[in-house]
Order: structure tokens, then sequence, then C-alpha cells
């Protein structure tokens, strides 16, 4: 006699995602490498990877489902009643969020070093061969290139897949275009992820906001000697404008003022208020907000990936930075993946 109606359903893995190139996906997870441990939420609309040091810096990789060629979410349904009547989704269905060793994840997605990665000890890798650690997700016989959309020329592809809690992250790894390189599968630990991250900001208590190409900032900073500790950001309103047919006043104060200090001496980088270097400016009295370099460093990556920065500084002095990284769509075009940073003001001064 059958048991087939006694079979309990198989719950579907939680998250599938694959892209035939990675690099763009890693550059994402390098730019908030800076810690061991990360959390990631998972919804309809994407990952985001959210990293802390301190409670002083923040970051967090929006990584949007769009840049995927594959992306399938099944969220756990949770219900909130004891009835046997099933609850409807819009109650039930919320971001899965774990935690996991970013860098080790990281350095596995580079196995095939498609670009620039930090090297972690084999010791700290989980490599699984073939089927003897296999999982509900496991591949099918064959290669993995079934798993990836078509790309030109000689890539990585990837696919990533969670079962649901208590699960590794596992990630399919292979080159194309007849590489002799092998298939490699490796699983990430997971763990249950303690607090919900929060990268929340009062827009309404903004003092200084601006948004400008990202090389006008990245060239200032890159100026700054490493002796130096402390970043000072220096805000003023825009003067008003000139009637025509009468020239502006030469001495007019800059908009946006960096100034740095340091052992041997201190330097001054200033921003005109010049649609040319800043696409929007907004600062209605003078303020100035002191930050450590060294926490400003931790968006060095981030900076130089992107394309655009947008600055926002509360009365409170926490700084929001938001660097916009193009990263191309499946199915053409680029995609507004962006990585947010959150830095508080020094409580004293150094």
């Amino acid at each position: 006699m059958s048991n087939a109606s006694h079979e309990v359903p198989r719950t579907p893995t939680v998250l599938v995602a694959s892209m035939h190139d990675v690099r763009h996906f890693g550059s994402l997870l390098r730019g908030v490498n800076f810690v061991d441990f990360a959390t990631m939420i998972i919804t309809n609309g994407g990952l985001t990877v959210f990293v802390e040091e301190s409670s002083l810096v923040a970051a967090a990789a929006y990584v949007p489902a769009q840049v995927f060629d594959e992306f399938t979410y099944n969220p756990p349904i949770k219900s909130r009643s004891a009835s046997p009547t099933p609850p409807e989704a819009s109650q039930t269905e919320e971001p899965s969020m774990l935690e996991f060793p970013l860098r080790v994840f990281i350095d596995s997605l580079s196995i095939f070093s498609t670009g620039p990665a930090p090297s972690v000890s084999e010791g700290n890798r989980r490599w699984v061969r073939g089927r003897e650690h296999g999982g509900d997700d496991d591949a099918p016989p064959g290669r993995i290139e079934a798993y990836f959309g078509a790309g030109p020329g000689k890539t990585v592809g990837m696919r990533l897949s969670y079962v649901g809690e208590g699960h590794p992250l596992s990630l399919l790894i292979a080159q194309r275009e007849g590489s002799a390189e092998p298939d490699a599968k490796f699983e990430v630990t997971t763990y249950v992820a303690e607090s919900q991250p929060d990268m929340s900001f009062d827009i309404e208590h903004t003092v200084l906001q601006l948004i400008l190409k990202s090389s006008w900032l990245r060239d200032a900073l890159s100026e700054i000697d490493s002796s130096c500790e402390k970043l000072t950001l220096i805000g003023s309103p825009a003067p008003a404008q000139v009637s025509p047919g009468r020239r502006p006043r030469a001495t007019a104060a800059p908009v946006f003022r960096i100034h740095a200090e340091g052992a041997f001496g201190s330097a001054e980088m200033d921003y005109p208020n010049d649609r040319e270097v800043l696409e929007t400016v907004h600062c209605t009295e003078q303020v100035s907000f002191s930050y450590r370099v060294a926490h400003i460093a931790r968006a060095q990556r981030a900076l130089q990936n992107s394309s655009k920065t947008s600055l926002r500084i509360g009365s409170d002095g926490t700084m929001n930075m938001q660097f916009l990284v193009p990263s191309p769509l499946a199915r053409g075009g680029t995609s507004e993946a962006f990585i947010s940073f959150r830095v508080c003001e020094l409580a004293v001064n150094l």
C-alpha cells in the first residue's frame, strides 16, 4: 500500500540566485568588507549585506534582484495563529535574516581570481567535494553552467542557494569557455542574526546635504597625509545669487570644506558652489563636524568603485554616505546598486 498520502510536503529553498559574472557582486561585497561577520537580509527586492564596527561605523551593500540572472525568494511562512486556517501572505511573509562570515564568503567567491580579493587561510574554508555532504539544494549531475545565463567571453559564474535557518549558504562556482579549472562548491556556515540591522537616517534633521561625482571626493581624500587622525567637514550656506551684469565676490566662502589635521600639519580642500562640482548642496547655516580619518577610510573601496556620492549630516553629527555603484543588469542596462555608510561624529576632540 502506498504511503504517498502521508508524505510531508517539502519546504521550498528560501533563496536561489545565479549570475554568469560574479565580478560586480563581489565588488559590492568588498565595499563593506572591513569586519569578519555580516548580516544578510533577503527580500523579493534583492539582498542587503550589513556590517557594523563598534557601533561607530556601519555599512550596507544593497544588491537588487535585477543584477542576477535568476533570483527566486521563497519567504518562510510563519503563522501567527494556532487556527488551521492558512494565514494571509501579507501578514506572515517577512524578510529572511542570517549572519555569516563575510571574508570567507568573498574569498570563496573569488576562488578563480576574477578580481582582487582578500586572502583567507585554507583552515577557514569548508570545501565540499562531489555529493559527499549533499543537501536539499544539491546540483543535479553534470556541469553547473546549466544554471547560468549566456554571457560573452571568459567569466566566472555563480549559483547561490540557502535552504533556510540552520543551513549553510551554498555556493557553486564555475569558469566558462573551456577553462581547465574545476568547478567548485562551498558551504559557508550561517548563524542566527542577533538583531535587526538599522541604517536609518533622520532626514528631517539634515543640516548638510551634498551630491557630487565620486571622483571629486576621492581625489580630495587621497591628498590627506597618512599622519592625519581627524577630519572636519564644514558646510556653509550658498551665497545669494548675483544680479545679472554683476560679478560675484571673489572672497565668497566655499559651501563645503574638508579640513584634515595630523601630527605634521593640516590641509584644506574647498568646494565652490558650482554645479560642475556639486550637483546638489543644501545647508541653511554654517556647520562643522569632526570624524576619525580611520572611520572615513572604511568607505575607501566603496568610493573607488562608485560613480556618484550623496553625503548627508544630521544635527547630531551622524554622517550618511551613499555610493552609487553601476552594475550591469542580466537583461541589459545598469542597475542602481549602492553602498551606504553611517559614521558617528567624534565625541571628544583628539
